[in-house]
């Protein structure tokens, strides 16, 4: 799979956030960032996002996905935001 195919996945299955992906093949760090988070716990948050990828997991075309979530609050002083 390409970055662009995982967004499109994610962007399609879960409204009102934005994704940042980086990565190739089955391998891919995903950032998320949306109101849905908010009041969420950081297990809750993952299970969120393995849940909108998990026919791709099960099917062995993601193998390693590491995810990062925040509110667009948490975002602004985010590590990642600035890459």
């Amino acid at each position: 799979m390409q970055p662009n195919e995982v967004k499109a996945l994610l962007e399609s299955r879960l409204d009102g956030c934005d994704f940042h992906i980086q990565g190739e093949g089955c391998n891919f760090q995903v950032v998320a960032v949306g109101d849905v988070f908010e009041g969420m716990t950081a297990v809750k948050r993952q299970q969120l996002i393995y849940s909108a990828l998990s026919d791709q997991i099960a099917s062995g075309a993601l193998h390693a996905v590491s995810i990062k979530t925040y509110t667009p609050a948490q975002w602004q002083t985010a590590p990642e935001r600035a890459q």
